[in-house]
């Protein structure tokens, strides 16, 4: 969702973004996430180009190079540096992790765990359904119902999740087909079995320490691997909410 967020703006004309990671991502869908660049040093999405730098500092440079920089910074510390116009929180844990409206002049929050006008200036609908990408400016998004969106007709059998506390260990790719019953990879020696066939579209790295019951994979039963490599409908419309917000907020004539 971040990296959807990320190129929707950049294509919009917002060349100076600056995005910022744990030292461990746990993305799932890796082949269309930033987050990649702190293992690789760089990440390519749709023609845009992520790199990962070292400090805050490092970031003009890279800007005008034409590329987006990525830093490993957990307490969100670059802010200080950078003073950014606009924060978009956009880690989706469900919660709000410190974020506040004193954190920016234009503050937005990505899904449940937000409250607008208290926590944050606009929330952004994330749940799949009638409301995906609205802009609230007022109260919460919709609770999270811990259901997946609805893919052909699947959604909780499409999801891999950790059967224990463990490092992940998998000798499968990305973009990979999969059939029903097929073990797709191992957490603390138990195997993690595909409920569905289809194409395994997301799966985190091998070797991230995983809890139990996190969602590990994701598998696609359209079976269309190019789906591995662009972002999904649900990450631009979301991308979208937040360009609109931010137009709100600074391209308001009157």
């Amino acid at each position: 969702m971040a990296t959807g967020t990320a190129c929707r703006l950049w294509r919009a004309g917002f060349s100076k973004l600056l995005m910022t990671e744990i030292q461990s991502p746990l993305a799932v869908r890796r082949t269309v996430s930033f987050s990649e660049a702190v293992y690789d040093g760089i990440r390519v999405v749709e023609g845009i180009k992520a790199v990962r730098i070292s400090h805050p500092d490092e970031a003009t440079e890279t800007w005008a190079q034409g590329l987006i920089p990525l830093l490993v910074d957990p307490e969100d510390n670059a802010r200080h540096v950078i003073q950014p116009d606009v924060i978009v929180d956009a880690t989706l844990a469900k919660t709000n992790l410190g974020t506040t409206l004193d954190d920016a002049p234009l503050v937005i929050g990505l899904g449940p765990g937000f409250h607008a006008g208290r926590d944050v200036h606009y929330v952004v609908e994330t749940n799949r359904g009638h409301d995906l990408g609205r802009v609230i400016s007022e109260g919460p998004a919709a609770p999270n119902t811990g259901i997946p969106g609805d893919i052909s007709g699947h959604t909780v059998k499409r999801v891999l999740r950790a059967p224990a506390q463990g490092l992940l260990q998998s000798s499968l790719e990305i973009g990979s087909l999969v059939e029903e019953g097929q073990a797709i990879a191992f957490v603390a020696g138990m195997p993690v079995r595909g409920a569905i066939s289809g194409v395994l579209r997301g799966l985190m790295r091998s070797d991230t320490l995983v809890e139990r019951g996190m969602k590990i994979g994701d598998i696609d039963p359209r079976g269309d691997i190019s789906y591995c490599y662009t972002i999904s409908d649900k990450a631009r419309a979301i991308g979208g909410a937040v360009l609109e917000a931010i137009l709100m907020k600074y391209n308001r004539t009157v």
